[in-house]
């Protein structure tokens, strides 16, 4: 189980632990919203399949971890319409897996997520007192459906989530709450179907394992910085995060 470990290079571990406490920290504080650079950054230096085998466990471990920390605080009202969503979303990338161009859908998640982001920064400085606002069934289908789909293809569903869950302006608690009671089911979701189509490879579970000691540091980190911000600061660190996710998608999507 440990044979690959010692034939891949320091920079696979130096980026690999990086990707590791990012995840963790992005899970903790920041909604996931970041989460999708983790496969990325580990890819620059081993192939795809490799990287996206290797950050499975530790995602899981992540959101195991994340429904002890955060538990009780979901939001119930959202979660009754996104989590159905979210499997349709997993049922619609399982059925359409090896039909859909995976670039072109990082593309344009990518170019949604740049714009939401711009949108949260003006939000941001925006001088008026953001009113909570209810959760709606449409959009709430919508977007998590998209996100469970996206999260299915190509491991990018937080940019979608955040663009429902982030203009309903509630507590930032229970919006880190929520996506991490989404993303644990998503996540958990999807090893069936994955199983199924020969994705789940845990051949590199050793590799998963070494890296295992980065992820309760990272969530520490993240967990604290949420607990540390305002309100204000919260949506600009994660219109940030957004940023940055958005932009590796979209120089993903065209490199192809």
């Amino acid at each position: 189980m440990f044979e690959h470990a010692t034939t891949l290079p320091l920079a696979f571990w130096l980026l690999a632990i990086l990707a590791t406490l990012l995840v963790g920290m992005s899970k903790a504080g920041f909604g996931g919203a970041a989460g999708s650079l983790g496969v990325p950054l580990m890819a620059l230096v081993v192939a795809p399949p490799f990287a996206a085998a290797v950050m499975l466990p530790i995602l899981l471990i992540i959101d195991a971890i994340g429904l002890v920390v955060f538990r009780g605080r979901g939001d119930a009202a959202n979660l009754r319409i996104i989590l159905p969503g979210a499997m349709l979303g997993i049922a619609l990338g399982w059925l359409t897996f090896g039909h859909v161009d995976a670039r072109w859908i990082r593309l344009l998640i990518g170019i949604e997520a740049l714009a939401f982001a711009f949108d949260r920064f003006r939000a941001a400085r925006a001088v008026a007192i953001a009113v909570p606002s209810a959760p709606t069934l449409r959009p709430g289908i919508f977007w998590s459906a998209l996100s469970g789909f996206t999260s299915f293809v190509s491991h990018a569903g937080g940019p979608p989530i955040m663009q429902y869950l982030m203009p309903q302006n509630m507590d930032k608690m229970r919006l880190v709450g929520t996506t991490v009671i989404f993303f644990s089911v998503v996540n958990f979701s999807k090893l069936g179907p994955y199983a199924q189509l020969g994705l789940l490879d845990l051949s590199n579970l050793g590799v998963s394992l070494l890296l295992a000691p980065a992820i309760p540091l990272g969530y520490f980190v993240g967990y604290r910085l949420l607990h540390a911000i305002d309100m204000r600061g919260f949506n600009l660190v994660t219109a940030w995060t957004l940023l940055a996710a958005g932009t590796k998608l979209v120089y993903d999507g065209i490199a192809g």
